[in-house]
């Protein structure tokens, strides 16, 4: 692993830890965070009322190669489906509904960072 990997590991850490504040400060309860199995990651499960949340982080230095929403396809959100489903086995929570949703960071090196909350991406 190269000094680009590193750099890239901690500005996604950092950016997961601003969206979970973020969210939980707007009401939602953090259930888990970075879960993983064979097959992927998801980055922040919340609990929002009655719905469970799935929500993918994504966060950039700045919006030169696009927003960081581009990055989310519908095979992105095929699988986050297929992870959110993983998760709900693995951890034997039943949730009467639960969405996907998104969070867009844009994290200059300087300056405060810009937070995007997309509901419902899929």
């Amino acid at each position: 692993m190269g000094h680009r990997t590193t750099d890239k590991q901690r500005l996604g850490a950092y950016g997961e830890t601003l969206a979970a504040r973020y969210l939980v400060e707007r009401g939602m309860d953090l259930l888990d965070h970075n879960w993983s199995c064979p097959e992927g990651e998801i980055d922040l499960v919340l609990r929002e009322g009655r719905t469970l949340v799935f929500c993918e982080v994504k966060t950039r230095r700045s919006a030169r190669y696009g927003s960081p929403f581009e990055a989310v396809t519908a095979l992105k959100i095929a699988r986050m489906r297929r992870l959110g489903a993983a998760w709900l086995t693995a951890t034997g929570t039943r949730a009467p509904e639960f969405r996907l949703d998104m969070v867009g960071i844009i994290a200059p090196a300087h300056g405060a960072p810009q937070i995007e909350h997309v509901r419902g991406v899929g």
